[in-house]
């Protein structure tokens, strides 16, 4: 009973032949704060049926005219079939057995137990409320999902068919990005899409293992290699074999691993630590990295020899500057997953706060922006987030005017004796044509002849 107060609103059909019964019933659920509506027969039923739509159906077995299993085969049939709650004489059980084969959700015998009765159509409606929840994720979160990742510029769409070709290939996979960009989710896109997919996808964070154990960890150990280890260890490589290891953030991994994992990407052979035997093991690596590989190399934090051989599948996950298009979406997806989990109705965003989100530069990417949607719908108690219930951090480097000059600024600027260097005009213009497109970022790079990758560039501090 305590879960009633969570199901208001639902509705509910009796079916019963006796109508004190049917009344008694229904009374019972209206006292509870949930809609009931009955009546006597399957034929006075179905036209009730075919303009009311409940979410669960209570029906007798044995009713005058058409019985009970036809008004069951009948809800069925329905798109969005109702939860169906059988009642039956102690001498039917068999026949409300039967109904449960053809898709009845429950029965109960007569004399009905109320309370009884109320706990099972209780349970019915939160078995129904759940599924309408997962069916609410999924249209939010895999309407335009690729393994999790939600895209539909033109950055997002080249990255989706990267990690299509690079799934179908067997080589080592280098992941750059910055942080907050979502690389192991698309490490977990190339398994999911390879050959492998059957098998383990682990995912291992190198800077999260401390230096001391990090050979033990990844290569395994034998019994009694060093003080403490009674057991022998396999390591993340074996425990991944046949599938794809994921070593994020390669650059933490010290130079002296870094020629084992040369070895194993060379020969696939790992060699435990204490051990003189080297064990095969077919794995496929990918790493990903928030750095410059390249400058690491060159500060001889990282192998060369390492880097050439990691870099035979490189894959760039785009910051979300660089994906405009997708703000809005994401944003908008973000607000219905914090709807559902705080229960809120909030219908959409304010175009000035939405707006300013476009704007934003978002150093922290998608993981930022998540934040951001989840501070304002916790904040918020109006049917749409404005912009006072945005993170101050964005409400702050964003202005309302963006920065963009004023009309007769440039030619202000050019009417002085003190003329400015080319780059003070540049930027002026760029933000200038910027404001003559509403902001649209897209537009404005075609106007300028540059790409919008460049025009993120240019607009940089």
């Amino acid at each position: 009973m305590n879960k009633i107060s969570e199901l208001k609103g639902m509705k509910i059909l009796i079916v019963e032949d006796h109508a004190g019964l049917a009344e008694l019933l229904a009374d019972e659920i209206r006292d509870a704060g949930l809609e009931a509506q009955w009546v006597t027969s399957t034929e006075k039923a179905l036209p009730l049926l075919a303009k009311w739509e409940p979410d669960l159906i209570v029906s007798d077995l044995r009713l005058p005219g058409a019985d009970g299993m036809m008004l069951l085969q009948h809800s069925k049939s329905k798109a969005v079939p109702p939860e169906f709650l059988i009642i039956t004489a102690f001498g039917t059980v068999s026949q409300a057995v039967e109904a449960i084969k053809m898709g009845a959700d429950d029965f109960l015998t007569k004399p009905l137990d109320l309370e009884q009765f109320m706990l099972r159509m209780a349970r019915l409606l939160e078995t129904r409320r759940l599924r309408a929840e997962i069916a609410d994720y999924r249209r939010i979160f895999e309407g335009d999902s690729f393994y999790g990742m939600y895209g539909r510029s033109k950055a997002m769409r080249e990255l989706f068919s990267q990690i299509k070709q690079i799934a179908a290939a067997q080589g080592p996979v280098l992941i750059e990005g910055e942080s907050g960009t979502g690389k192991e989710l698309v490490a977990n896109a190339i398994h999911k899409l390879s050959e492998r997919n059957e098998k383990a996808f682990l995912a291992i964070n190198c800077a999260g293992v401390p230096e001391t154990l990090m050979e033990s960890e990844f290569f395994g150990h034998a019994a009694g290699a060093f003080t403490g280890a009674r057991h022998k260890r396999e390591g993340f490589f074996l425990e991944a074999a046949g599938g794809t290891l994921l070593l994020d953030e390669i650059a933490e991994m010290p130079v002296a691993l870094q020629s084992k994992l040369l070895r194993i990407l060379q020969d696939g052979k790992v060699r435990p630590v204490g051990s003189n035997k080297e064990q095969q093991v077919d794995v496929r690596i990918i790493a990903a990295t928030h750095q410059d590989l390249e400058k690491a190399v060159q500060e001889n934090r990282f192998r060369q020899d390492l880097y050439y051989r990691l870099e035979t599948f490189v894959i760039r996950v785009p910051p979300i500057r660089e994906r405009d298009d997708d703000i809005e979406l994401l944003a908008q997806r973000f607000l219905a997953l914090y709807n559902k989990r705080m229960q809120k109705n909030i219908q959409e965003f304010e175009e000035p706060a939405l707006d300013m989100l476009r704007r934003y530069s978002f150093p922290g990417n998608v993981r930022e922006l998540h934040n951001a949607v989840e501070r304002a719908v916790a904040f918020c108690n109006e049917k749409k987030i404005r912009v006072k219930h945005l993170p101050a951090k964005i409400r702050q480097t964003t202005p309302a005017t963006g920065g963009l000059p004023q009309s007769g600024e440039i030619t202000s600027l050019l009417n002085t004796d003190n003329l400015p260097p080319l780059a003070d005009v540049d930027m002026l213009y760029i933000k200038h044509v910027i404001q003559h497109t509403g902001n649209n970022k897209k537009k404005a790079a075609d106007i300028l002849g540059i790409s919008r990758k460049t025009l993120y560039q240019r607009l940089q501090p």
